[in-house]
């Protein structure tokens, strides 16, 4: 970690330099309460610096060859190859993240950074016919000009950089204020690595405020067109109400109650796998973890036993272990709240089949069984609390699965693909997986939610599309006749 302090600096302009907010910002470890760094935090001055910067800067940068832009982008991609070891124990140390979760998320920000590489080079427009005569029709496609960027605190870096490397590859200037639990795996990491990667000075800024200093000032500043966020349903609606008073597109990405439906000819051994990973990666603290398992009454029994006998054996701890699972959660107050709602929902009627500790911020994983009205059903958990709930038929599955507001990811385990299939399709979410589970992302794939998890899509042309607008320029090559045409005006 000897780099960390050199990364404790907000990034504007294109220079490293302290805040000039009144907060000091420490940034500890939450496995152990080391303190990491800290920061002296943005002020308003310094985020509208930022976006002037970034919309200064965007000018020139629209202009680069698109081989050019492109190029940077790949160079990117070697440097998130090279320095994969730097920033797996960035994660681990400053996100909680085990070694096994760490990984995965530097093979996400490589895929999106690879991915993103090709757009400046996809960005042609078209040539359209007209119902006008000797008219030519041309749809542009153009950079919208300055994002402002919000990142998470589970998947810092990827969560970031799945907004900023497309939003710079297609032209943008950017702005990109980290989560303060996790301001450099989140964000400053990224500015190193593309500055380091040839992005010019100024274009890509990134600000670690104190929120109650600086209010909404990220979304209602008059710079950015698009404001980017990942995080809760709560702060995602404040931002989309902003956003729609501004007329500023909101792309929002945010909570999740996941449902795995396990049918009466499924596998059940693979379905318990399943269930065991799209539960406990990163300790249950991703918006696609699986938050209730419905489970048709005839395997019911020995799914629940089979489950719990299987995360027993899951070890729990210290992250920097390479064969640790379940590590910490992000701080106290996530391990407070859930220990609540496991008291309510068994106070609901809830039964508690595996009982976990806490331990510091480490919380050993609890397996429950009930209704899909407890108080572990109806809340994102964020952390390793799963609640098995039986159905009747595989019409009930369906009603249980989608009685949420929520609707970002699934799965469904069936003997018969097919029937998986047309099963998922009557799941109103955006994302769901057949014999599988439920945290999957990839770089080429339509990526987000329905209902209460969000507005818009990531994930190959979707993000193209996302960060950039069309233009309608039309040509005419002869002379049009119109009402006002002199001949009519005798």
């Amino acid at each position: 970690m000897s780099n960390y302090s050199k990364l404790t600096k907000n990034y504007i302009s294109g220079e490293w330099r302290d805040g000039t907010g009144n907060t000091e910002l420490k940034v500890d470890n939450p496995y152990n309460g080391e303190i990491l760094g800290q920061f002296k935090t943005a002020s308003i001055d310094d985020i509208n610096e930022a976006y002037e910067s970034a919309k200064k800067a965007q000018i020139e940068w629209a202009k680069v060859n698109p081989f050019e832009r492109s190029s940077i982008m790949e160079k990117a991609v070697q440097l998130f190859q090279s320095r994969r070891e730097e920033l797996v124990e960035l994660l681990i140390k400053e996100s909680g993240s085990s070694y096994i979760k760490a990984n995965v998320e530097i093979d996400f920000v490589i895929a999106i950074t690879r991915e993103a590489a090709s757009f400046p080079l996809r960005m042609g427009g078209e040539i359209i016919p007209s119902l006008v005569a000797g008219k030519e029709n041309r749809l542009y496609r153009k950079p919208v000009g300055v994002v402002g960027i919000i990142g998470p605190f589970n998947f810092p870096m990827y969560l970031s950089h799945r907004s900023v490397a497309p939003a710079l590859a297609t032209g943008n200037g950017v702005v990109l204020k980290p989560d303060s639990q996790t301001p450099v795996t989140g964000g400053t990491i990224l500015a190193n690595i593309m500055e380091e990667a040839g992005i010019p000075k100024g274009l890509f800024n990134v600000v670690v405020p104190n929120r109650k200093e600086v209010g909404d000032i990220m979304m209602e500043h008059p710079v950015p067109r698009v404001i980017s966020f990942t995080g809760s349903t709560e702060v995602g609606r404040h931002i989309g109400e902003i956003c729609g008073r501004l007329i500023k597109k909101p792309i929002l990405e945010l909570g999740g109650n996941n449902a795995l439906i396990v049918l009466e000819d499924a596998d059940i051994d693979r379905a318990v796998n399943s269930a065991l990973f799209g539960k406990f990666m990163h300790n249950g603290q991703i918006c696609m973890s699986l938050n209730r398992i419905v489970v048709h009454e005839k395997l019911y029994d020995e799914f629940v036993e089979k489950f719990v006998n299987l995360t027993k054996k899951v070890k729990v701890g210290n992250p920097e272990e390479k064969d640790t699972l379940i590590g910490p959660l992000i701080n106290k107050r996530s391990v407070e709240r859930i220990l609540g709602d496991i008291e309510t929902a068994k106070s609901q009627g809830a039964k508690v089949v595996l009982e976990g500790k806490a331990d510091g911020n480490v919380l050993y994983p609890y397996i429950l069984t009930g209704t899909n009205e407890v108080a572990t059903a109806q809340n994102e958990m964020f952390g390793p609390v799963a609640t098995v709930i039986k159905c009747k038929d595989e019409e009930d599955a369906i009603q249980i699965a989608n009685d949420s507001p929520y609707g970002l990811s699934g799965a469904v385990h069936s003997g018969s693909v097919e029937r998986g299939v047309e099963v998922a399709k009557q799941i109103v979410t955006g994302m769901i997986h057949v014999n599988d589970q439920s945290v999957n992302d990839e770089p080429l794939i339509a990526f987000g939610g329905e209902k209460d998890s969000g507005i818009g899509r990531f994930g190959g042309i979707r993000s193209l599309h996302e960060f950039t607008t069309e233009q309608w320029i039309s040509v005419q090559t002869e002379e049009r006749e119109s009402p006002y045409h002199a001949n009519y005006l005798k």
